[in-house]
């Protein structure tokens, strides 16, 4: 999330009222996830085991609650719970503002969109040219979508990341300060849900096609022309390649790559990086080639077993 203005790092810490290392004017222009974050960036960091990544990451500010020895060009805000000072920073450039009507009066709507009713479009939602939105659609505030774009019923563009710190009093909620954004030529399915990124952007790139009932989770990244079919979830941070084709209730892990070309089976379970042009089925998933080879193995299990235990038998009566 880019902040309106610049602040400086003196006026950053008067909104959390936390103690800084840095000059009192050095630039503070937004803040984001440590897998995203750009230079000017604030990135929280509250457990030692990830403080050197995010001291040597591209954000040049870093919520911390330890004082460590802060890396040249970079400034550190001190907090006894970063978590928690994050998410006042969201609320505070990015607060919560109800709706006033079913469409907002700031929702931007492109020549020849069809809007079906009980459609609700929240404030500053940028709609392009020739889509269609069916019923009871929800796309939440500041989502951008694109042009010839489809939006079947009952699906929510927008809700909150499902992010969240365990505490010992119960699960505290990092705050969403991100958008959607569908490129030109996207078809959402019915009961489709996009989660918005905690910061920035989920992505879904050009010509990208979802079937029904799909999960997408927060700062997703679905490239140009891939297919995905109903049912499959896909796990936060997580980037997709173009022109993949995702089978029927496939499960993908968090903080992944799939590259390009990619064919997922379906039911497959995905738990690491894939390369371009790889096929995969199974769970967790597997050279489809040799899934299939393995497969005519497991399905003979059985006989194979009694095989084994006549053959003992004969081995052991000779004995």
């Amino acid at each position: 999330m880019k902040f309106p203005k610049s602040y400086t790092l003196k006026e950053i810490s008067q909104i959390i009222n936390s103690k800084y290392i840095g000059a009192d004017d050095f630039s503070v222009k937004g803040m984001n996830e440590i897998h995203v974050v750009e230079e000017g960036d604030i990135v929280f960091v509250d457990h030692p085991k990830y403080y050197d990544k995010a001291l040597n990451s591209k954000a040049t500010i870093i919520l911390i609650n330890k004082e460590v020895a802060c890396p040249e060009g970079k400034a550190l805000l001190l907090s006894n719970d970063p978590f928690r000072d994050f998410n006042k920073l969201t609320n505070y450039f990015k607060p919560f503002v109800p709706a006033s009507s079913a469409i907002s009066d700031s929702a931007k709507i492109g020549e020849g969109t069809i809007i079906q009713p009980n459609t609700f479009l929240g404030n500053n939602v940028s709609i392009g040219e020739n889509c269609i939105v069916h019923s009871n659609v929800a796309i939440y505030d500041n989502c951008v979508i694109g042009n010839n774009v489809t939006i079947h019923a009952g699906s929510v563009l927008g809700a909150d990341a499902f992010y969240y710190k365990n505490r010992p009093e119960g699960f505290d909620k990092l705050r969403s300060g991100g958008r959607v954004v569908l490129e030109d030529n996207v078809d959402i399915g019915a009961g489709t849900t996009i989660d918005r990124a905690t910061m920035g952007s989920t992505i879904l790139r050009k010509g990208v096609k979802l079937d029904n009932q799909i999960q997408i989770a927060h700062n997703v990244e679905i490239g140009k022309n891939t297919v995905i079919a109903a049912q499959t979830g896909i796990a936060g941070s997580t980037k997709i390649g173009k022109n993949c084709q995702i089978g029927g209730q496939v499960g993908i892990a968090g903080h992944l790559n799939i590259g390009n070309s990619v064919r997922i089976q379906a039911q497959s379970g995905i738990g690491r990086n894939i390369k371009d042009n790889e096929t995969l089925q199974g769970s967790p998933s597997f050279n489809y080639a040799d899934w299939n080879k393995s497969y005519v193995y497991f399905k003979n299990l059985p006989k194979i077993v009694k095989n084994i235990s006549e053959i003992e038998k004969k081995i052991n009566g000779n004995n």
